[in-house]
């Protein structure tokens, strides 16, 4: 008997879950507003499932209802849908606005980092240079330039210690960047830096800053 093969990541997961439940669940076009408490009603009938575990699914039913597609299908009076597309009930004011409130700070925040971005790639403009001065002035002597603050002695930590919420240090280029783990999809790991880019990289590229 073949081993089951595990589903890994959220896009397996969705694509799973569209071919089990295609009354409910879409990749493509409109979504359609999901029944209070599908998460429960999917674990019963997936219970049997070798191929999605819980923990699995509940992080990419998170990644589909947080969509921008499902949260404009979010309007007040629309029909919620059980696995079987099922009417189940309306979708009430207050939830419209929660999805309406959810969906501008989920496009404000992408807006953000794409001009953090772009101001990273940007060059640093040449400055203007300035016309000598036609009489002798006293040029007062400058200041030594204050040290770079060294940057921090990294140490390497195992796979399994790394978990959502960690701060930790990216090594990319000759500077470490700091920032948070936001996901880990086995050896892949996304992390929200500092500077508001969000990357995903290999668990052999993380590191922790080193107690001194």
């Amino acid at each position: 008997m073949s081993e089951v093969k595990k589903l890994s990541n959220n896009k397996e997961v969705l694509a799973y879950l569209a071919e089990k439940f295609p009354a409910c669940f879409s990749l493509n076009g409109d979504a359609k507003p999901l029944q209070v408490g599908i998460f429960e009603e999917l674990a019963k009938r997936l219970a049997d499932d070798e191929a999605v575990s819980k923990t699995r699914l509940r992080t990419a039913l998170r990644h589909y209802t947080n969509s921008w597609r499902y949260l404009r299908a979010m309007k007040a009076g629309g029909q919620r849908i059980d696995l079987d597309g099922n009417e189940v009930g309306a979708v009430e004011e207050e939830h419209q606005q929660h999805a309406a409130e959810a969906l501008a700070k989920s496009k404000a925040e992408v807006a953000e980092r794409k001009k953090q971005a772009e101001k990273a790639a940007r060059p640093e403009a040449a400055k203007p240079s300035k016309t000598p001065a036609k009489k002798k002035v006293n040029v007062p002597k400058r200041r030594p330039a204050a040290k770079k603050p060294a940057a921090p002695k990294l140490e390497a930590i195992d796979e399994s210690q790394l978990h959502v919420g960690q701060n930790v240090q990216v090594k990319a280029g000759k500077q470490p960047v700091a920032g948070q783990i936001v996901e880990k999809d086995r050896n892949d790991v996304v992390v929200q830096l500092h500077n508001g880019l969000t990357v995903k990289v290999k668990a052999d590229a993380i590191f922790i800053a080193k107690q001194e």
